[in-house]
């Protein structure tokens, strides 16, 4: 490693690692703070928008692959996705070949306001990411990736790149 670049980072001290823990607290606060405003206009909570995101990003998807991805129970999922087909953001159907499985795909109303919740957040990064550079850009993505436990990186990693 080049030393002018800073200290050996394989080797870092728990003060640098508690810098670290309370950037990821702070930074996620802003990350969330710009959908937040947005989605308490709406009545709606985090929950909702993780459930939009990822419909967003898998359309069709499952309620059981939707319950893998974000890890929560189903009472609490059928309640944010009862939410949101009531209010016609989200579009429940039954399986074809299983008739058991419900799959999930946002409405044209619900495609706007994923768009406008996901851009306030796309600006902040966009920002953050122009500040510091593609190899900062990289290197923190390699790090929350290996952060991930293995389950959640198959998801990550399941999941196709934006256009």
């Amino acid at each position: 490693m080049d030393e002018r670049r800073g200290p050996h980072l394989l080797f870092l001290t728990d003060e640098q690692l508690k810098k670290g823990i309370e950037a990821m607290y702070f930074a996620y606060r802003g990350f969330t703070a710009d959908p937040d405003r947005i989605l308490e206009k709406y009545g709606y909570g985090r929950a909702h928008h993780r459930a939009i995101h990822f419909i967003h990003r898998s359309p069709g998807t499952t309620v059981n692959n939707l319950l893998a991805i974000l890890g929560v129970t189903k009472q609490s999922l059928n309640r944010v996705l009862r939410t949101l087909v009531e209010d016609g953001l989200v579009d429940s159907r039954v399986g074809t070949r299983d008739k058991r499985e419900r799959h999930l795909t946002l409405t044209e109303a619900g495609r706007a306001f994923e768009a406008e919740l996901s851009d306030a957040q796309r600006a902040r990064m966009r920002a953050a990411y122009r500040e510091v550079g593609p190899e900062a850009v990289d290197g923190f993505r390699k790090v929350l990736e290996a952060m991930m436990d293995p389950d959640m990186r198959r998801h990550f990693n399941a999941l196709k790149d934006p256009d």
